[in-house]
């Protein structure tokens, strides 16, 4: 019998581009993830605000980490395959080759990185306009997004870069029409960081009032015209040569892809929760909130009708789920702000040698003295007179101010949402900062849910490999292999009287968001 379930089992290929590494795993059709791998990618800061990578660089790490996550492995059992990865851009001329981004000419830096902030006037003109485009993206365009970094290319690197682009990648595009060489575009990311509206396509008059005209020829050839739902089948599947690169076998599905935070999306809300005793048990879906904490934190939230919340992303069409709007609220900097403050310190040198003295990573052994010095008190409680704001990288949401400087609380965006008609009960979080208790556990306490972890910590590398699984054709949907492949993991649930304290602090935050807008309204006036 053991040997005739053995013979059942099919696998899954998940990989995940992130901002410093490119991860890939090997998960089976029940969700469990059989093995990792991890491989660098290189970052450049030419000048301050400019973020830049290489694809070609990417792409040699993704053929790494899949070929060892498969060894050993009947690669005929692996029935498919999906890609997530930030929402940066790639640029490739007529002949698919890399054009550089930066003023240098480096052309292997083909890439500006979801981060790269360079196109901060672009965004703002762009957000002059008012264009009803403007309205799925909390009203103001972010620098974060596409259309600004296109125009900066436009207005800053005319001759070497805009007048020679043939091709302008969304970066898990990119991937797949590298496995594939389809120039299939995913939904997720047209829709999301480009104003591409799936009932109606692109706005070619918001292209042409920003003076991005040129994409409206060739039926938007440079920027897209054939688009899949994600987890739906890429034409062709995997190429001969995409297969040899990545140790697998040719013709395996590949899904369309998805952008990394909705991939962690996938991993974490569509499990079953009965028996668990959670407020969204018997609800709707729409109940739960992922929150995906990385070097930036992500709150995704669906809903079955549109929902517009101020100062938040979407709502967006099927842009994660199927059949459902997405709502999309974030922090510019969480994990990459943490270890910004963290290395920072004079005293950082003196924690690095105590950590490894006892063996531990700087993290553990900062929350073991924290609760050494804390006492039966909550952590919060020794910054009772300290009141900070450490918004490093300007604040994506609900407030939408690239300008600002601050810290934005995960509350403040769900108390947002719920306002505009999100109905949400519990917490599903994933990503890097999920792994320190100290830091979920705050979570729950400061806004009163219970925060719910995967049974696998690698949820957006399972949200990959959930894509893989709904393109091979094993599962009817994406809800079908959510509900199969998703575990849930540890519980965290609120302590009220924790919770007190916070509502305090929260009061405190509240008047610090007034304060800012006041100083923004006195220093931008005559």
């Amino acid at each position: 019998m053991s040997n005739k379930m053995h013979e059942l089992v099919h696998y899954y290929v998940g990989i995940d581009v992130g901002s410093a590494s490119v991860r890939a795993a090997l998960v089976d059709q029940f969700g469990t993830v059989l093995a990792l791998a991890e491989q660098p990618i290189q970052i450049w800061e030419p000048q301050p605000h400019h973020y830049e990578q290489s694809s070609e660089d990417i792409w040699n790490a993704c053929c790494i980490v899949c070929k060892t996550v498969v060894q050993g492995i009947d690669i005929n059992r692996i029935r498919g395959l999906g890609f997530d990865a930030t929402c940066s851009l790639v640029v490739l001329d007529d002949q698919f080759r890399p054009l550089a981004v930066n003023v240098e000419g480096e052309h292997n830096r083909n890439i500006v990185m979801w981060m790269d902030h360079r196109a901060f006037s672009q965004a703002e003109r762009i957000n002059q306009t008012k264009h009803s485009v403007l309205d799925s993206v909390g009203g103001t365009m972010s620098v974060e997004m596409q259309p600004p970094k296109l125009l900066w290319i436009k207005e800053n690197l005319k001759e070497t870069c805009w007048k020679k682009a043939a091709h302008f990648f969304d970066l898990p595009d990119f991937l797949s029409w590298k496995a594939t060489s389809s120039l299939t575009r995913s939904l997720c990311t047209l829709v999301c960081k480009w104003t591409y509206k799936a009932d109606s396509g692109w706005d070619d008059i918001f292209w042409e009032l920003v003076g991005l005209e040129e994409f409206t020829k060739d039926g938007h050839a440079k920027i897209g015209n054939h688009v899949l739902s994600p987890g739906s089948p890429v034409e062709y599947g995997l190429s001969p040569e995409a297969a040899k690169d990545l140790g697998l076998s040719p013709g395996t599905a590949v899904a369309a892809s998805l952008i990394d935070a909705h991939a962690g999306g996938l991993g974490l809300i569509g499990a079953d929760v009965r028996g668990y005793s959670l407020p969204c048990e018997g609800q709707p879906i729409t109940s739960r909130l992922a929150l995906i904490c990385g070097t930036s934190s992500c709150h995704m939230a669906i809903s079955k009708t549109p929902i517009f919340v101020p100062g938040v992303w979407g709502p967006y069409y099927s842009a994660m789920v199927p059949g459902f709007w997405l709502n999309e609220g974030g922090q510019s900097a969480s994990g990459k702000l943490m270890n910004h403050i963290v290395q920072g310190h004079a005293a950082f040198s003196e924690l690095e040698v105590k950590a490894k003295s006892c063996g531990q990573n700087i993290y553990t052994y900062l929350n073991s003295h924290l609760e050494l010095i804390k006492g039966s008190l909550p952590a919060g409680s020794l910054t009772v007179d300290l009141h900070v704001w450490p918004d490093f990288h300007g604040n994506r949401s609900p407030l939408a101010d690239p300008a600002l400087k601050g810290m934005l609380g995960t509350r403040h965006i769900l108390e947002t949402m719920q306002a505009a008609g999100h109905k949400i009960t519990s917490l599903f979080m994933c990503g890097g900062l999920s792994k320190n208790p100290l830091f979920v556990q705050i979570h729950s306490d400061v806004t009163g849910m219970p925060v719910v972890l995967s049974r696998e910590v690698e949820s957006v590398l399972v949200g990959s490999a959930i894509l893989g699984a709904c393109a091979s054709g094993d599962f009817s949907s994406i809800q079908e292999a959510m509900e199969k492949m998703v575990k849930l993991g540890n519980i965290f649930l609120p302590n009220m009287e924790n919770k007190r304290f916070y509502d305090k602090k929260y009061q405190v935050f509240l008047k610090l968001v007034d304060h800012q807008r006041e100083y923004k309204t006195i220093m931008e006036g005559p």
